[in-house]
């Protein structure tokens, strides 16, 4: 099984990229996070002719994630359990299929609107916490995989790339992803690069990807059945050099 998670930063703008990847790499699903547009204005029929359905939980401008799938799944969650009804940002969508549950997610990046904003990402993270810990508890093997706007440890960003004070990086946010990964879960590219420098978003400001100043905040955590089955973790770091590319890069996981 092929999955691939990939913040396209606008579907609309990136959907050559997309398809290109599609037929050069051919996952069984590709996450996508930021598409940026609603359901109707998705760009499925180019997918399709690829072999992909289209599976999406959209917003006007902003935010946004889709699953393409050449598998059959279902869908078994579109907003995160937990969250207020209130919370009307579109960032998660759940499939299951092949006995396997993947969630697509797109955590709250915090740096926008003082507390409230980062206060928004720690509830999050608390919810997202919560909904692992109850698949455990419900004996499924899943993935949860997307932009999490986490920079675990500071091995995962380029020295000078954030303040001490980003919410990337600030104490508590390490404190609430590693509470996740205490539920039992594997980061899967850490565990089978655990000290590689790796990264999977350089900023469009200030020469980044030239300088190759970048952050690991893209990640793929699996549950420990599925983390036994982890058989590669590849970065699609070459797509950070095409024209007008977005500014992380896919991550794939395979496994067994």
């Amino acid at each position: 099984m092929k999955i691939t998670t990939w913040n396209v930063n606008s579907v609309r703008m990136r959907e050559s990229h997309v398809a290109d990847f599609l037929s050069r790499e051919q996952p069984d699903l590709l996450l996508l996070q930021e598409i940026k547009c609603e359901e109707h204005q998705f760009p499925a029929l180019t997918f399709q002719a690829l072999g992909y359905e289209a599976i999406v939980v959209g917003q006007k401008s902003y935010n946004g994630v889709a699953i393409l799938h050449r598998i059959p799944v279902e869908v078994t969650v579109r907003k995160l359990p937990g969250m207020s009804e209130a919370d009307l940002h579109s960032r998660f969508i759940e499939v299951r299929g092949q006995g396997v549950s993947v969630g697509n997610l797109y955590l709250p990046n915090g740096n926008s609107r003082g507390d409230d904003g980062y206060a928004y990402k720690l509830e999050w993270m608390a919810a997202l916490r919560a909904h692992a810990q109850n698949l455990i508890d419900a004996d499924q093997d899943f993935l949860l995989a997307g932009d999490y706007n986490v920079c675990p440890t500071d091995a995962d960003f380029a020295a000078g790339a954030l303040p001490a004070t980003d919410a990337l990086v600030r104490p508590e946010t390490r404190a609430a992803f590693n509470a996740l990964i205490w539920t039992g879960l594997t980061d899967a590219l850490r565990a089978l690069h655990p000290t590689e420098t790796l990264y999977t978003f350089w900023d469009y400001q200030a020469g980044a990807w030239d300088r190759n100043v970048g952050l690991r905040i893209d990640h793929a955590l699996l549950s420990p059945r599925l983390a036994e089955r982890l058989t590669a973790v590849r970065i699609g770091k070459d797509e950070r050099a095409k024209t007008q590319p977005s500014d992380h890069v896919p991550v794939t996981v395979e496994l067994s």
